[in-house]
């Protein structure tokens, strides 16, 4: 009897074992994300948006608690690049950055364009806007990484989507290159006039995903692919999807 006894502790001490390295892994895990309304922000200290939300549904139906701390995308990139445990949204998956994350995902889609003021000079090919003077694009944005693998040398990185709408309406650079669903919410931030501003040529379609610290175990991974593809097959992925982007095709869907 003895022997049962200590069997059977010695089985609820490996389970208790794991279930505090489960649990210490969940509250280890630590979430970025950048002003890039209305898919992520800030609003009275707290991230909010289309994905954030996407996300913190994901971590109720996981019995996770974790904050979500918005950050300057360049800094968000190189914790999620550098450091453990670390998950990052709304990600642009793209080929060079597919070894470097885990991904779980897609949690929204955008398109791409190339942005001038309107009643300037207009750059209606790719070849034309690699003449501008400069181009304005977010630090360690996809866009960037794109268009230097094109070959585009006239790159002016910022610090935020913002900031390049301030210094094209500034005249400080004839162009930027920003996502088309966030460019409204960005241009209301900046108090900027939609008028103002025209798109130019198209540069890419692309979806986002959260990207994970390449050490993330696949079993969490897949856990919160499971809950993000219930979350799609239930429906309530595409009423958070309605709430913030109406009449917008959720990805996949297009």
């Amino acid at each position: 009897m003895f022997g049962a006894i200590f069997r059977a502790s010695v089985a609820f001490l490996f389970v208790a074992m794991a279930a505090s390295a489960s649990a210490a892994t969940a509250d280890d895990l630590k979430l970025f994300t950048e002003e890039y309304p209305p898919l992520t922000f800030s609003r009275d200290g707290a991230a909010t948006g289309l994905d954030t939300e996407v996300v913190e549904e994901i971590m109720r139906r996981l019995g996770i608690t974790a904050k979500i701390e918005v950050v300057p995308w360049a800094r968000g990139y190189k914790l999620v690049l550098n450091a453990p445990n670390v998950g990052l949204f709304a990600t642009t998956r793209t080929p060079e950055r597919e070894k470097l994350f885990k991904w779980v995902g897609p949690i929204s889609a955008t398109t791409a364009h190339f942005y001038s003021l309107r009643g300037g000079a207009r750059f209606e090919s790719l070849d034309r806007a690699r003449s501008a003077e400069r181009i304005l694009i977010p630090r360690e944005w996809y866009l960037e990484q794109m268009l230097r693998d094109m070959g585009f040398t006239n790159i002016y990185t910022v610090s935020a989507p913002i900031e390049a709408v301030r210094m094209l309406v500034g005249k400080r650079a004839p162009l930027m290159a920003l996502d088309d669903i966030t460019l409204a919410d960005t241009l209301s931030a900046g108090g900027v006039d939609p008028q103002l501003i025209e798109p130019g040529v198209l540069i890419s379609q692309a979806v986002q995903y959260i990207a994970f610290s390449s050490d993330a175990p696949d079993t969490m991974i897949a856990r919160w692919q499971k809950a993000l593809d219930d979350m799609k097959s239930d429906g309530s992925f595409d009423r958070l999807y309605e709430k913030w982007l109406p009449g917008v095709t959720p990805p996949g869907r297009r």
